[in-house]
């Protein structure tokens, strides 16, 4: 990223003016830049070796990790994270411009889950008995309805994506806590730190940990313990099912440290002599974007 010559390929969660592509433009910039349907096909470019960066949704601050994100780090090829972005989410409700005057008509309203769940009050309220339809993205909703202007239909969905796809604002701000960010993260097949401007002071880490297979009581105390005595910050743990059966989890767990320092190898040490699978998914920069751009 320090080259100002190359340009390198990133596939991100589209289409064009989703939240993941202002996130990887505010990295990356404009160029090389290629949007993927879903989550699976841009974790699949970059593991498939079609681009060098994905970026993808990780973490909302109101409705939690995105769990596909997470289940395919956990499951799927060797990536590491080579950066973090987090990004503020403006949640608008808009519709084709020919529907402006027919707001009060709506047969539905689209946009990806994790939008519909931000603005839950907010159409509980307002928009109770229409019906809510799920896309992959926000972009991918407000370019549908960019393409039918002859049905009653809305999206939800950044400014952004109204200003790309010549959408009317009907409402703006509908999320319903003020405090709304997404973290984005930048996977790669190699282990590396994207040294982008105004990056934060410190490092963190993401780990994630299976426990023994004789899981003994007290366990995670254990593991919690290893990070305490050496005085290492945890910013997340959080468990995920290992789809092995019920009760089988592993954690995800985000220090605030660089694994290269002496006290994260020595944690690492002690989770395997404890008998846990433990795996760093890198180091890694935490970058913001823009507030306007939401």
């Amino acid at each position: 990223m320090n080259d100002t010559n190359y340009t390198p390929s990133v596939a991100y969660l589209g289409p064009e003016a989703s939240f993941t592509h202002i996130a990887a433009a505010e990295l990356f910039g404009h160029k090389g830049l290629t949007p993927r349907p879903t989550i699976p096909d841009c974790i699949e470019a970059v593991t498939e070796g079609h681009v060098a960066y994905a970026v993808v949704p990780l973490e909302n601050a109101l409705e939690g990790s995105v769990p596909l994100t997470i289940d395919y780090l956990f499951h799927g090829g060797e990536l590491f994270i080579t950066a973090e972005i987090s990004t503020p989410i403006g949640q608008h409700l808009m519709v084709n411009k020919a529907q402006k005057d027919f707001t009060d008509q709506l047969e539905s309203i689209q946009s990806h889950p994790h939008a519909l769940a931000q603005c839950h009050k907010f159409l509980q309220y307002r928009y109770r008995k229409i019906p809510l339809i799920q896309t992959t993205s926000t972009a991918a909703a407000a370019k549908y309805i960019s393409e039918q202007p002859a049905l009653h239909i809305a999206a939800i969905g950044n400014r952004l994506a109204a200003e790309t796809y010549g959408l009317h604002i009907v409402e703006e701000n509908i999320h319903d806590f003020h405090f709304n960010h997404t973290r984005f993260v930048v996977l790669s097949l190699r282990k590396e730190i994207l040294d982008h401007k105004n990056h934060a002071a410190s490092k963190k880490t993401t780990l994630m940990v299976k426990l023994p297979e004789d899981d003994k009581a007290g366990m995670l105390h254990q593991i919690l313990s290893v990070f305490s005595w050496r005085r290492l910050n945890l910013s997340k743990i959080e468990s995920r099912p290992l789809k092995t059966g019920l009760g089988h989890y592993f954690f995800i767990i985000d220090v605030n440290e660089s694994d290269g320092h002496p006290m994260m190898k020595g944690a690492m040490e002690e989770l395997a002599a404890l008998g846990c699978t433990a795996r760093s998914f890198g180091s890694y920069y935490v970058y913001e974007t823009d507030p306007s751009s939401k």
